[in-house]
């Protein structure tokens, strides 16, 4: 099944759970100053515990019968960050080929993309781009994508519609599938105040290709809730065309999460797959994973509800 049809036509998908959180307290790893997690494919340590942590998760999703997406730890390999860091746009396919050596060495279905990010501060907006320089700045990381082979790709926790937007005109260009996950507050909007129901219409309107789907993550599952749950968007574009969430474990919204100096408590692995699976029936989602805060425990939990969830479905149909 090629990767499109996998994200529309699969009843639920599992996304990969934390890894930066999990590679500096378990693995004890630094990051790159510029790239963060990029470069880690360049030494033997990084390699091994990426592929730890990659091997888990998607287990968790072969054994319980979903598809698993994973994402080159690339978000902050932009152009100018690429070009500070000294190490050459190789690292696109560098981090592509581990990926697929860790699909290779395993069972079950699993799809490699590669992950973008805004230019600036996710949480804040600061240094957003403009919609017409977001599609030059980012069409250089997205082409590198598409020559390395990726099989989608994915925009993480993007917090202004113009930026977003000139990220979706750069990825659509490519010809591959691609998600765009928001950076979503409580009250239903982007970072800049755009109502979700709005970004989504606008990005489908102005995109040549549009995406596959919209997602976000980030961001806990009952402040999703929340923010799905307000008026302006609760209507069918937003059922129709939003998709899924990689969940923090604490619910807190982004300007505190910043702010903290140690991880806060989290919301238990049962108890998080439960939240989850709600958004599932009140809202349709059903692209399930983890950031901040999950675990192995974390994503096992999702994964077992949501195999469930669609054995249930199919046997009331």
């Amino acid at each position: 099944m090629s990767c499109l049809a996998c994200l529309k036509e699969s009843p639920a998908l599992l996304l990969e759970g934390a890894l930066g959180e999990r590679l500096k307290r378990e693995y004890h790893l630094s990051f790159d100053p510029q790239i963060a997690m990029a470069r880690l494919v360049e030494r033997e340590e990084g390699r091994q515990s990426l592929e730890t942590l990659w091997r888990e998760y998607r287990e968790s999703a072969r054994r319980h019968r979903l598809p698993f997406l994973a994402t080159t730890p690339t978000r902050r390999a932009n152009r100018e960050r690429v070009a500070r860091a000294g190490c050459g746009d190789r690292l696109f396919w560098e981090n592509l080929e581990f990926l697929r050596q860790v699909r290779q060495a395993g069972e079950g279905e699993m799809y490699v993309g590669g992950l973008m990010g805004c230019r600036g501060d996710a949480y804040t907006g600061q240094g957003a781009l403009a919609q017409r320089e977001a599609r030059v700045f980012h069409s250089w990381a997205a082409q590198r994508f598409a020559q390395a082979g990726a099989d989608f790709l994915m925009a993480g926790i993007m917090p202004t519609l113009p930026e977003a937007a000139g990220m979706a005109q750069a990825m659509g260009e490519t010809g591959l599938p691609y998600l765009i996950s928001f950076t979503l507050r409580g009250d239903g909007c982007l970072i800049d105040g755009t109502p979700l129901s709005q970004a989504i219409a606008y990005i489908d309107q102005i995109s040549d290709y549009t995406p596959a789907g919209y997602m976000a993550n980030c961001l806990h599952p009952l402040i999703l809730e929340e923010a799905l749950g307000q008026p302006c968007n609760r209507v069918p574009l937003v059922r129709e065309r939003f998709w899924g969430l990689q969940a923090n474990t604490a619910c807190l919204p982004y300007d505190q999460l910043d702010r903290l100096e140690e991880a806060p408590e989290g919301t238990p692995p049962e108890v998080l797959a439960e939240q989850m699976l709600r958004l599932r029936e009140r809202f349709g989602l059903r692209l399930f994973g983890g950031c901040c805060g999950t675990t192995g425990a974390h994503l096992e939990a999702i994964a077992r509800r949501l195999e469930q969830a669609v054995r249930q479905e199919g046997e009331n149909v």
